[in-house]
């Protein structure tokens, strides 16, 4: 077995041959040196167009993650941005910004890094954001600052006449990759076979429930199927609608956050079976179909997943009287044992209200939790887990494809435009104007 000693030494050496000046791509370290075995990779590029066009999530990725084959692919910059200095892409930016006013929104998610947030009109989580395009007509065009299926989701409900940016097309999500159309599509057949369309009394025998982190198809899957979208801020009040109308819900393609929402709401875990979408009736029987109340897509957040309860015991240990909250994205053995879960909003918010002097653990991703110490430096805030996996796609929007994309709009181009066909918005919309409805 490896000792511990050997895993110090081991991560050492990965990190001086990082920091190796003739290295491809430089890097920059996101967390503590590893002391255990990690799926995850602690450094990311800074320069990611250097991988933007490989197969895969690339550094700074949980290594058990697949990419599709089909996920898009980011052309290359051009030269003037790539070799540019941060004073020259900050002072771009900055004109850039300037010059369009508010002609141009830029929309950025909580977990961007901290040089693409300084220039956000708007930060927040990805209910906020789809919030903030809605609420902004007079807006030509948004550079959202997020990931894909974000960026899709403004695109539906923003107005027809705006086009919505993502800098960088190689931004996307592993966990929304977890859930095909196409698997989907197969599973509601599945379920259809199995379980009718309807229950005796009228209601449906299964409604469809969607993380907002899945593809516009599977949003509009949604709409079409007498469904919904949650968000992690009212997922209950989602399932509580769910319920209302069918006697089981199937969620995708969050596992944990449909199973923390649903034991909240007394749901038993002997009633949430998890569909793997591989295997026959997703490896379950007709009669726990029939017998479930929630059946659970197997998907999840490789950084969120990476939390644990002896990272939990461990703060508590070292920090008498920590509280600790964390993202209802993590495994529920977590939820349950730290003091509060919620939102990124919500973490936000247990930090800013926190007395001077609090001390406070936080499981979600290491940008946030690094700018909420920033921002309150009388609080102790600290992450979880020591070998942070960050999210790895997010923070592929880099501020050279933010005035890349700046520049393009001020020369009359509308670089990177993200376009939901008009079918997959019109049902989209409905299964999204029902989350925006559902309001916690």
């Amino acid at each position: 077995m490896t000792s511990v000693t050997e895993l110090i030494t081991a991560a050492a050496a990965r990190e001086r041959e990082a920091a190796a000046p003739d290295r491809r791509i430089a890097v920059r370290p996101i967390a503590l040196r590893a002391t255990g075995r990690s799926t995850c990779d602690s450094s990311l590029p800074e320069a990611p167009w250097a991988i933007d066009r490989e197969p895969g999530y690339g550094p700074g990725a949980s290594t058990v993650d697949r990419a599709p084959a089909d996920a898009p692919r980011q052309g290359p910059l051009p030269e003037r941005y790539t070799s540019a200095s941060d004073a020259q892409l900050a002072s771009w930016i900055s004109a850039a910004r300037e010059e369009l006013g508010s002609r141009v929104r830029i929309l950025g998610h909580f977990y961007q890094r901290d040089e693409i947030v300084q220039y956000a009109d708007f930060v927040g989580d990805s209910f906020m954001l789809a919030q903030a395009a809605k609420a902004s007509p007079e807006a030509e065009a948004f550079v959202f600052c997020g990931v894909h299926f974000m960026a899709e989701t403004a695109d539906i409900l923003s107005g027809a006449d705006q086009a919505v940016i993502l800098p960088n097309l190689a931004a996307g999500c592993s966990m929304a990759d977890m859930a095909t159309i196409d698997q989907v599509e197969a599973c509601w057949r599945d379920l259809m076979a199995a379980l009718g369309e309807t229950e005796a009394d009228g209601r449906q025998s299964v409604i469809p429930v969607t993380y907002m982190n899945s593809s516009a198809a599977i949003k509009a899957f949604c709409g079409r199927n007498g469904g919904i979208v949650c968000t992690s801020s009212n997922a209950r009040t989602v399932l509580e609608w769910a319920f209302e109308r069918g006697q089981r819900v199937v969620f995708f393609p969050d596992q944990h956050l449909g199973r923390n929402t649903a034991k909240t709401m007394g749901v038993d875990e002997a009633q949430m079976p998890l569909w793997r979408p591989h295997l026959p009736l997703g490896g379950n029987t007709e009669q726990q179909l029939r017998d479930a109340r929630v059946i659970l897509w197997n998907g999840f957040c490789s950084v969120h997943k990476r939390f644990t309860v002896a990272q939990i015991e461990q703060a508590r240990a070292e920090h008498p009287g920590v509280r600790v909250v964390v993202h209802p994205e993590c495994p529920a053995a977590v939820v349950e044992a730290a003091d509060g879960a919620g939102s990124t909003e919500y973490i936000r918010r247990e930090v800013e209200r926190a007395a001077p002097g609090s001390v406070i653990a936080v499981g979600t991703e290491i940008n946030l939790v690094n700018r909420l110490q920033q921002q309150r430096p009388d609080v102790t805030v600290f992450c979880l887990d020591p070998v942070v996996c960050p999210c790895s796609t997010m923070y592929r929007i880099h501020p050279a494809y933010l005035a890349w994309a700046l520049e393009s709009l001020l020369d009359g181009a509308t670089p990177n435009r993200i376009t939901v066909p008009a079918g997959v918005a019109d049902a989209s919309r409905v299964a999204l104007e029902r989350m925006l409805a559902a309001k916690p």
